[in-house]
Formats: structure tokens, C-alpha cells, sequence
């Protein structure tokens, strides 16, 4: 019975995989199938996305970095107290601030403003986030792009084992944090859109204070939940740690505006 239980339960398993990977590649596929699947916890759900990720290598791509989820605004802790699952970065969809999107490559999401760093060292085992903070070589201003692929309803675990919605990111220059007038917890972000013939609009501006988890604690806790997973932070990395503004897809330009120095990322969605 037990081997008739694991061959089940290693089936289903692959049957979610399978359906996540058509998502990915259609998200306008019908979603339904997803509502059937078991309650997943957050480590169950990481495991089968580490198997989204191998799909993803497997036909030649490259991991550009990670992002760790729930660790702002409305969505902090909506996994449970404490929980921080993590997400991956496509090298395809990692795209330089003033890049054009497709609007039809998007589906349904929208954008957000985040806080990227980008790693200088390695970081994973029992990191600390005085280690986090050494091993970068700074921050940029980023935009993460989020695509709605579940269907309502789904478990914590398929939307970790969904990439949590990450479709990629659009990241401006890194600066250095010596270069930066102020600690992280000072940091402002705004959001602004503009559409064809219309005026600059600013959607949010948020303060961190409040919002967001410390981003060098955030650090730490990615490189640790990675380690546990078989994975490392490693030079060159983009990570995204957190939400700020946020505005759904629309054909227009978007603008994100960091303050303490760290600067402006763009990006253009087409019609």
C-alpha cells in the first residue's frame, strides 16, 4: 500500500508540474485543473518550482537571480508568520530599465516597484544579514513583473510552486551602498504612468518604514531557505526582496522613483 500511495502522490505531483509549465508557457490556458490539485505547504510547493526551474534549463535558459515573496505590505506573512518562500529570476526576462514589453506577452499581472541588490559574493548557509550586507556590490532601483497565472483560490503552495507570479525584472544601475545618502529603512519608492498623449500620473509613493522587512534581514533569510533547498546566492545575482508600489498592465510608460540616491528605472508596456 505504501508504494501504491508514493506512486499516486508522485503522479499528482507531476500532473501539477505539468499544468504549471503549460501556464508558463500559455498563461491564457484554462487554470481549472489547479483547483483540483491537494493543499500544498510552502516547502512542497518550493520543491515543485525548483522542478519549474530545471524545465526552464533544460531548454536553455539561464537562472539570473531570485526574489524572496511576502515580505510587504498586504501580502507580508500571507503564507503564515514568518514565512518567506522564494522565487526565480529568468536571465531571458532580466531586461535593462528603458526596455519594451509586448502587452501580449503579459496576459494579466501588473508592475511593481522593488528594491533589487546585486551580489558580489556568495552568500547561503548560515548567513547573517552583516554577511548580506558585505556581500553585495549594490543596490538598483527594479521593476518586478508579475503574471496572473492561478486560477482564485489556489493553496499557498501552488502559488509558491507558481514562481509566486514572477514573470521577471526590469532593473536600472546598480549603486553602491556607499553611495547612497541614507540607511535603507529611509527609503522612499514612487510609482508614476503615463499613457499616449496624457500626462505623467503618480499611482503610490511608499515609505519603507512600516511596509517592508528589513531588506539585509531578507537577505539572510533567502540565502538560508536557498541553502536548505541546494541553492547559494552567487556574484552577479539580481535579487528582489519586496513590493512597493504596485499598478496592473496597461499599454503606457512606467517610471519608478527611488530616493536616498539610488535613482530611476523605466519601462515601456506596448500595445
Amino acid at each position: 500500500p505504501y508504494t501504491t500511495l508514493f506512486r499516486s502522490l508522485r503522479a499528482t505531483m507531476l500532473n501539477i508540474l505539468d499544468t504549471l509549465w503549460a501556464l508558463h508557457q500559455n498563461p491564457d490556458l484554462d487554470p481549472a485543473p489547479l483547483l483540483e490539485a491537494p493543499e500544498l505547504s510552502a516547502d512542497e510547493g518550493q520543491q515543485l518550482q525548483l522542478q519549474l526551474l530545471e524545465r526552464w534549463l533544460e531548454q536553455g535558459e539561464e537562472l539570473a537571480g531570485w526574489k524572496i515573496g511576502m515580505t510587504s505590505g498586504e501580502s507580508r506573512n500571507a503564507l503564515g508568520d514568518g514565512i518567506r518562500p522564494f522565487g526565480f529570476v529568468l536571465r531571458s526576462r532580466t531586461l535593462m530599465s528603458g526596455a519594451s514589453i509586448p502587452r501580449k506577452n503579459l496576459y494579466k499581472g501588473g508592475v511593481e516597484n522593488e528594491l533589487c541588490f546585486v551580489m558580489a559574493d556568495y552568500l547561503g548557509e548560515a548567513a547573517t544579514p552583516e554577511r548580506a550586507k558585505s556581500a553585495i556590490a549594490g543596490v538598483a532601483p527594479a521593476f518586478e513583473i508579475n503574471q496572473k497565472r492561478l486560477p482564485p483560490g489556489c493553496s499557498a503552495g501552488l502559488r509558491v510552486s507558481d514562481n509566486l507570479s514572477n514573470w521577471g525584472i526590469v532593473v536600472g544601475d546598480t549603486v553602491p551602498l556607499v553611495n547612497t545618502t541614507a540607511e535603507l529603512t529611509e527609503l522612499e519608492v514612487a510609482l508614476y504612468s503615463q499613457s499616449e498623449g496624457e500626462d505623467e500620473q503618480l499611482i503610490e509613493r511608499v515609505p519603507s518604514q512600516g511596509h517592508i522587512d528589513n531588506h539585509f534581514e531578507s537577505l539572510s533569510i533567502l540565502a538560508n531557505r536557498l541553502h536548505r533547498f541546494g541553492h547559494t546566492l552567487a556574484p552577479n545575482q539580481y535579487i528582489i526582496t519586496g513590493a512597493y508600489g504596485k499598478t496592473p498592465f496597461a499599454a503606457g510608460d512606467f517610471r519608478g522613483d527611488f530616493s536616498i540616491g539610488i535613482g530611476g528605472v523605466s519601462v515601456q508596456i506596448t500595445a
